[in-house]
């Protein structure tokens, strides 16, 4: 599956998990789903076009690198499409079921890998997700909001997020890079990632009660 359009590196949280999904958890993630609004009952290609991007993003806040999310996302719609028992109830619970499908195939990828890493449970995730994608069900407005509140930060501030999040740049050599020392390239970060949630939390706000 081709990388969903417009989609590129997004700031991600560090998140791990050390437990594999029992048997009947993934069978179980659609009756755990909402299922308020009306049923819409979408055909195959249509399903994959109004959820993916949102799927791959959800898998990129977990933080899998994009040929990763990439993956698991193709997995996902496939596995879900495949299940007999699978009933379109709402965009929102379909949204949901699709989510924790890409959840429980993420921790077990980690198992497979023998990798020791925390994730949070996935009613946490849901409920940051939905602190920030809300209704969008591609996050589409939330990272817009994110584009257009980063421009508004200093110069500076700029390149040390991208020195830190799009090149990996340690917090030592990006206060080489802005002549700064090691705590001051800590402090600018900290301070423009503040900025950048108020700004964004404030926006998204504003768009949800206009």
């Amino acid at each position: 599956m081709a990388e969903p359009q417009g989609s590129q590196d997004r700031p991600s949280e560090t998140l791990s998990h050390s437990e594999s999904p029992s048997q009947n958890e993934d069978a179980s993630a659609q009756s755990d789903a909402p299922s308020s609004g009306e049923a819409v009952e979408l055909g195959p290609a249509e399903l994959v076009a109004r959820h993916q991007r949102g799927i791959w993003r959800y898998l990129r806040m977990l933080g899998c690198d994009s040929s990763t999310a990439d993956d698991l996302t193709q997995e996902t719609f496939l596995r879900v499409l495949r299940r007999d028992s699978f009933v379109q109830h709402s965009d929102a619970a379909t949204s949901s079921y699709l989510r924790r499908t890409a959840y429980n195939l993420l921790v077990s990828q980690h198992r497979k890998q023998g990798r020791v890493q925390t994730i949070a449970e996935p009613a946490l995730l849901d409920e940051t997700w939905d602190r920030w994608a809300g209704k969008d069900l591609t996050g589409d407005l939330a990272i817009e909001a994110l584009r257009e509140c980063f421009s508004t930060l200093s110069e500076r501030a700029q390149q040390a997020l991208k020195l830190r999040f799009a090149d990996q740049v340690s917090r030592v050599d990006i206060g080489k890079s802005l002549d700064i020392s090691d705590h001051g390239a800590r402090n600018l970060m900290q301070r423009a990632k503040q900025q950048l949630r108020q700004c964004v939390e404030q926006r998204l706000r504003g768009d949800s009660e206009s």
